[in-house]
């Protein structure tokens, strides 16, 4: 009965649609500046504003790497320093999704925020919105909806798997446990398929994509 009612509340927020789309903002020309570091240590404390400062200092170094590179560091980056917690034990509600800032600045979060963080910290390093896309999953040996994120190399490769439960990147038809329920970027949403996916509007459709959008737009000011 609860893998089922989390399956209805998945597929809930897939179905809501907002009248208006508006475009996905990037993070583009990151600027964390002192001001918000200081802000970040009086609000959380010493470790969390070291968090951002490193992962402020991952995004400058590693923006000209290869596009497999920049999936290992970033992948193992955000799995080493960020602790598991569901959103119920977190934030005291069943779904949120915390911005990058959020997420590191606690310093815990759930599946979501690994995989919307590390998409986030992907498009910051130049990759190609195209080839990566937050997927919701049923996690087969858990019993529940998961997310991570997918890099797809060309449009008709088998994708790379990012997970925060297995952490080794490895490609999806290695992750057995895992079966694709639909993904999502900030170009487009598309349902899973047997042998393909199928496109079927724009990722704005999603009511906590836009919540998340607008607190991004926030956490720099």
């Amino acid at each position: 009965m609860l893998m089922l009612q989390h399956y209805r509340r998945t597929l809930h927020v897939l179905f809501v649609f907002i009248c208006i789309a508006i475009s996905l903002p990037i993070i583009a020309d990151l600027n964390i500046t002192e001001t918000l570091l200081a802000k970040i240590e009086s609000k959380y404390n010493h470790f969390a504003r070291q968090r951002v400062e490193d992962w402020q200092q991952l995004i400058n170094t590693s923006r000209d790497l290869p596009d497999l590179e920049k999936l290992e560091v970033v992948n193992t980056f955000f799995n080493s320093n960020v602790l598991f917690i569901n959103d119920l034990a977190l934030w005291g509600k069943e779904d949120y999704w915390a911005t990058p800032l959020e997420f590191l600045s606690i310093g815990a979060g759930d599946c979501e925020d690994y995989s919307i963080a590390k998409y986030f910290t992907l498009k910051e390093l130049g990759m190609d919105e195209n080839k990566i896309r937050i997927t919701y999953v049923k996690a087969i040996n858990l019993g529940q909806a998961h997310m991570v994120l997918t890099y797809f190399e060309t449009k008709r490769s088998i994708p790379l798997v990012l997970d925060n439960l297995d952490t080794d990147i490895k490609p999806a038809n290695e992750r057995t446990d895992l079966v694709p329920v639909y993904s999502f970027n900030g170009e487009g949403l598309w349902m899973a398929k047997v042998r393909s996916s199928k496109r079927v509007g724009n990722s704005s459709r999603l009511s906590l994509w836009e919540e998340l959008k607008q607190r991004m737009e926030k956490d720099l000011e």
